[in-house]
């Protein structure tokens, strides 16, 4: 018997904002658990299969930085960015579900390659959901299907890499029909894996260019350093540098960003690390709670 064996489960106890969107799934087939997602925010993230070294840096970094924040990542178990944006959940700690375009059986599981990546998945506290029958081989008509439900059950969509005729373009458009909160990376004028994020932008998805535009987006930035806040007795300018380090900065960086004076930020800095706050390495300041 498989460890994780298939099982249904109701769409909209797992994923309530499925009863919203149309068609809405009628039975979900599952592995795992979605027991670490409870309480949590779930960012779906897409990008393009024939992704660059600055896709796969940027999705990386981005998810790296929002460890330790009540996140799940989800994505279609895809290779490209789909892939690497698990992978970075998987180091950074986050849950993380996938929506393969297939059924579950091991048999069909789509890509094949990514059976590793689906069991380390599942070993973490994660998930492979799919409303296809479990021996539903991934076909053109799959992925469309599937990339509805990435889309609505999601609080956000993000998109890294897109070319500007991409199948990725898909999701970003149902998540405006389904009002989420749509975001992407805005990146070269000169690379075609960049047209279709940067198209995305000027007709109003959110510019993501730090993990500090995903926590704003999602209003967890302020109420959790507000957590923090309390719990660690921290005076109005501490918070403020807590606040802005939702990813690693230099302390000039800080600074400028927050027009400090350089003699009183030294004893900020050093008030936060002796709190645990925060701690210094390779020139970068790191937020650690």
């Amino acid at each position: 018997m498989s460890k994780f064996p298939i099982h249904t489960i109701d769409p909209f106890v797992a994923f309530p904002f499925l009863a919203e969107i149309p068609e809405p799934p009628k039975i979900l087939h599952m592995r795992g658990s979605l027991e670490r997602t409870i309480g949590t925010k779930l960012v779906t993230v897409v990008g393009s299969r024939r992704y660059t070294s600055y896709g796969k840096s940027v999705c990386e970094s981005l998810i790296k930085s929002l460890a330790g924040y009540p996140i799940t990542i989800v994505s279609g178990l895809a290779l490209g960015i789909d892939s690497i944006a698990h992978k970075a959940a998987l180091d950074a700690g986050l849950p993380t579900v996938a929506f393969p375009g297939s059924g579950l059986d091991w048999k069909v599981l789509h890509p094949k390659q990514h059976r590793g990546l689906a069991e380390e998945i599942l070993d973490a506290g994660g998930a492979l959901v799919s409303e296809f029958p479990n021996d539903t081989v991934g076909s053109i008509w799959t992925f469309p299907r599937r990339n509805r439900l990435k889309a609505g059950l999601s609080d956000m969509v993000i998109i890294i890499e897109a070319e500007e005729k991409s199948g990725t373009l898909i999701t970003a458009r149902l998540g405006t029909e389904y009002n989420k909160i749509v975001g992407a990376v805005p990146g070269s004028i000169m690379s075609p894996n960049s047209k279709g994020t940067n198209w995305l932008i000027r007709l109003g998805a959110t510019p993501i260019t730090e993990a500090g535009d995903i926590l704003q987006e999602l209003g967890l930035a302020e109420k959790l350093v507000g957590d923090v806040a309390a719990y660690l007795m921290l005076n109005p300018d501490e918070e403020r540098v807590l606040a802005s380090l939702a990813e690693p900065k230099t302390k000039e960086q800080i600074l400028m960003e927050l027009n400090l004076d350089p003699i009183a930020a030294n004893v900020i800095f050093s008030t936060l690390e002796i709190k645990g706050a925060i701690r210094e390495s390779l020139g970068f300041v790191e937020r650690i709670v």
